[in-house]
């Protein structure tokens, strides 16, 4: 791999710790005003607490990637990098998730609105990117073509292109998350068997990545090499835990279909 010429930009100043900051506020008092509105209308049915303290955890994740010390670390080390993707990509959207904010949006909408955006979910657009082949692709499938090409160095060159690079992170983990373990509406979900198929397969290529990243193999990243190999350690280890904990949700937020539990009912003998 290349000599020691880390892309990163110049780490820049207060703007780049007051935006995250304020964009993060602005998404926690958001959702608690939400959850607040639906605890109004509806007292008996109310909010989860566990839904509103697993989005906050989102939040707080998200927090800890984007501000110092990971996020100065991430600008001159490629472990730093790798460990601020894991939270973007994979810890926070997991938590995020778990918050259901869509069934929160649709409960706190006048009825017309809600209609709307339920037809919005049910549109083919939102089925394609609600699949979990989707976002397996756009979530692991990327990997490669970040690392293996020119393209990490291209885009972390910029400003700009590092944050597109935590969009992409942030939002393609959000759809694999939703579409293998998400509470929230997706009315083309496929069943538990194709979820864990695909959960499978994300587990097979971090970790095929990764090992491939630790031997040197093509890796077009241009840091020394114990940076590389570090990053591939926390990218193994790492992808691992996150990809059972979305494997635990998926079993604890899986319902089996009212079909398939009436199948099940033991018919009295005659």
């Amino acid at each position: 791999m290349p000599a020691h010429t880390h892309p990163h930009h110049a780490e820049g100043g207060a703007l780049e710790v007051v935006l995250p900051v304020l964009a993060l506020l602005a998404c926690a008092g958001g959702y608690l005003l939400l959850a607040r509105r639906v605890r109004r209308r509806n007292p008996v049915r109310g909010w989860s607490p566990w839904r509103t303290a697993g989005f906050c955890v989102g939040l707080l994740l998200l927090a800890a990637a984007l501000l110092p010390p990971v996020a100065a670390l991430a600008h001159r080390d490629f472990r730093g990098h790798m460990a601020q993707h894991m939270l973007i990509g994979m810890y926070a959207p997991l938590a995020l998730v778990l918050g259901a904010p869509t069934t929160l949006v649709l409960r706190a909408l006048p009825a017309p609105h809600a209609r709307r955006l339920t037809a919005f979910l049910r549109s083919g657009p939102a089925r394609l990117f609600a699949h979990p082949v989707t976002g397996l692709l756009l979530s692991t499938g990327s990997l490669a073509l970040l690392y293996f090409t020119p393209l990490y160095d291209a885009v972390t060159a910029h400003p700009a292109g590092h944050w597109l690079l935590h969009a992409h992170f942030l939002l393609a983990g959000c759809l694999f998350a939703h579409a293998v373990a998400g509470p929230d509406p997706a009315p083309a979900r496929p069943g538990v068997r194709t979820r864990l198929v695909c959960l499978g397969c994300a587990i097979a290529a971090h970790a095929s990545v990764a090992q491939l990243m630790y031997g040197g193999f093509r890796v077009a990243v241009s840091a020394p090499v114990p940076e590389v190999q570090g990053a591939a350690e926390i990218m193994y280890y790492g992808g691992d835990i996150a990809e059972l904990l979305l494997a635990a949700a998926l079993v604890t937020t899986w319902r089996p279909a009212r079909g398939a539990l009436a199948g099940r009912v033991v018919r009295p003998a005659r």
